[in-house]
């Protein structure tokens, strides 16, 4: 039976204007009234992804950046994993050996070394994750998107590493090449170098502690909750949703994920701009009411 109900955010639970629509939040609330907790679990950190889905009438729990940290519904820290500190002087330098742009994603907040830069390449997440959005129109939306953010921009990193409290939970990598230009660092740290690389869009990478995965954290919490993970279902896009799709017992793939998140979904619903998490959400409570209906009978 139904338990639980865990959605993506970018190219997902958002539109291609960064909203939650209407239609999802109505089956949102559709699913808390039938019994049915729905979560967020997104690659944004608490603060950017809160306001997004303030609609709600029932507070959801978060789990954020890929699963480096979990809150519960009241905004309690359940789960907190940091990359090692160890780990991150190497891939500092490997990063900025072939150029790219990076930010670091705290517990203090995002910092970047370039305003400028950040919303280049914001600008373009958005058009890859929403083909039928206008660049202009995007650096608009990235730019808008920015003030809802705790960024802090800064001359170097280094004087906020040399800080021993503070904890690095992402690494947000960018290139306009696409996927192509991570491959020496996606091959130079596998999962036996303490991280793991994931995607949320085909011009970026994300760098986490090895055990900070969204499938990871959606186990974790559905045991938390006493649910059986196979009563849980999980939607997604991208490469960072392709643990907790296989995970939970319903994989929902949405109709405008890559081929790879499409492949390994047990059902595929519509796009983020025809309301895909609604009809999903519609449907896994329908197979609800049908399994309830066999074991009446």
């Amino acid at each position: 039976m139904l338990k639980l109900i865990a959605s993506d955010m970018d190219g997902t639970l958002l539109n291609d204007r960064m909203t939650v629509s209407d239609a999802n939040i109505a089956a949102i609330e559709r699913a808390n009234e039938a019994g049915v907790e729905f979560v967020v679990a997104t690659g944004r950190g608490l603060s950017e992804a809160q306001p997004l889905v303030s609609g709600l009438k029932v507070k959801p729990a978060f789990i954020t950046l890929n699963g480096a940290r979990v809150f519960s519904e009241n905004g309690e820290l359940l789960v907190d994993l940091p990359i090692p500190r160890e780990l991150i002087t190497g891939v500092r330098k490997d990063l900025e050996a072939q150029g790219f742009y990076y930010e670091l994603v705290t517990d203090r907040g995002i910092f970047s070394e370039s305003k400028v830069r950040r919303i280049q390449n914001v600008a373009d997440l958005l058009t890859r994750l929403n083909p039928d959005t206008s660049f202009k129109i995007a650096v608009v939306l990235a730019s808008a998107r920015l003030e809802l953010m705790d960024i802090h921009y800064v001359d170097t990193f280094d004087s906020l590493l040399l800080d021993p409290t503070v904890e690095v939970l992402k690494i947000l990598v960018f290139d306009a090449r696409g996927q192509s230009a991570f491959a020496d660092i996606r091959a130079k740290y596998g999962e036996d170098h303490g991280v793991v690389i994931t995607s949320s869009s085909d011009n970026n990478i994300e760098i986490n502690n090895i055990e900070a995965q969204k499938g990871l954290a959606l186990t974790r919490l559905a045991r938390m909750r006493g649910y059986d993970i196979a009563d849980v279902m999980a939607i997604g896009d991208n490469l960072n949703d392709r643990s907790m799709i296989e995970a939970a017992g319903i994989g929902v793939a949405m109709g405008n994920a890559i081929p790879e998140i499409r492949q390994i979904a047990t059902h595929i619903t519509g796009t983020n701009i025809q309301d895909g998490v609604a009809q999903a959400i519609d449907w896994g409570l329908s197979q609800k009411d049908r399994r309830r209906t066999k074991e009446r009978s």
